[in-house]
């Protein structure tokens, strides 16, 4: 087994707690009360449910703001425009849903607060689909409040990059450095109950060192939800995404790393199996004869004139990772992922003095 995760990474293990730049301190935490899993909750299903109650007697009497369409159904376009329409009550019932969102993420962030791994968090990111929209960022900002009034000190802010492309653009930072020195971009896989987004990312190593820059130059999606693949189908489906981005990526003359990474729910074991929570992706991922990140090794064994090494993390771990240049100001954060479930990680910084020099160095002298 040994000699095989020496295969599939070459560089690191899967899931593993140090990170060039933080120390893991916990992911995929499952915390539960009397009702069952915290994070059901808090996820964008909850907060639809949570709507849909205060819709319910005002159906009955034919007066429902929001029309005839079932709660699920309706975008997140379409509540943020409730939200800054001229129809009040739409407004308020909106906010009303807000409110009692912002209520249930309070709790079950004080919950995780309590716990020994995320004891001393400072500051907690919010990422995941429902944080991009204006809906999110005011039960972002509320749960803060809330928090804040019960003087918890930490402060809750909505990840900075586009959630669709958080995930891909922290999976730059399971890379080891020489990564960076040598290449210019790297291939990232963000795995999802829904869908599954591969992209090309460039590092931008040379005008921010800390990886602040970083964008996506160019991804591919498939909802494999619509299709209901087997898990063959959909490893199959993947290589060939990558495949038509490495030679996208050799056309436009990236220097492409013969790097990547792969962000995908559930418990990652250190040889690249998962332990739980793969529930939602087609087939059954937690056997212990599948291994995705061998299997892509396989199908794809080298990249440019290099063998290809694979890392795989949690995809709430992978998210929060995009984070790190602007967490330097603290020493241990988290960060909650609100989508199909909760997802959720801890970290601690350990960067050296050294390194801040060395990277303020660069900077200036790319500035």
């Amino acid at each position: 087994m040994a000699e095989e995760i020496v295969t599939t990474t070459g560089i690191a293990r899967h899931g593993a707690t140090r990170l060039p730049s933080v120390d893991v301190d916990s992911f995929n935490i499952e915390l539960k009360d009397d009702d069952g899993f915290l994070g059901d909750r808090a996820s964008k299903g909850a907060f639809r449910k949570i709507l849909d109650s205060l819709r319910k007697p005002l159906k009955k009497n034919g007066d429902d703001p929001l029309g005839k369409k079932a709660s699920a159904d309706i975008g997140k376009p379409e509540l943020d425009q409730a939200l800054a329409g001229n129809d009040i009550h739409a407004a308020a019932l909106v906010h009303g849903a807000i409110e009692e969102f912002a209520q249930e993420l309070a709790y079950v962030t004080r919950r995780f607060l309590r716990t020994k791994a995320w004891a001393d968090t400072e500051r907690i990111v919010v990422g995941g689909g429902f944080r991009q929209s204006r809906v999110g960022e005011l039960a972002i900002a509320r749960t803060d409040i809330l928090l804040k009034a019960e003087d918890f000190e930490v402060d809750l802010v909505p990840i900075r990059f586009h959630p669709d492309e958080a995930g891909l653009i922290g999976c730059l930072h399971l890379a080891p450095s020489w990564i960076f020195e040598a290449h210019d971009s790297i291939l990232a896989v963000d795995i999802g109950g829904t869908n599954i987004r591969c992209g090309v990312v460039e590092t931008c190593w040379k005008k921010a060192p800390d990886l602040s820059k970083a964008a996506v130059w160019k991804s591919d999606i498939w909802r494999h939800a619509d299709d209901e693949p087997t898990r063959e189908g959909a490893v199959k489906r993947l290589v060939k995404m990558l495949k038509g981005l490495i030679a996208e990526a050799e056309a436009e003359g990236l220097k492409l790393a013969p790097f990547i990474g792969i962000a995908c729910p559930g418990v990652i074991g250190e040889d690249g199996s998962i332990e739980k929570g793969a529930q939602n992706l087609p087939g059954n991922w937690e056997s212990s004869k599948f291994n995705l990140p061998a299997s892509l090794v396989e199908a794809i064994p080298a990249i440019g004139d290099h063998d290809t090494a694979v890392l795989m993390h949690n995809d709430g771990v992978a998210q929060g990772l995009s984070e790190v240049p602007f967490m330097q100001d603290v020493g241990r954060w988290g960060v909650l992922t609100i989508g199909t479930g909760l997802g959720n990680a801890r970290f601690t910084n350990r960067r050296r003095d050294k390194d801040d020099r060395k990277e303020k160095k660069a900077r200036d002298r790319a500035e």
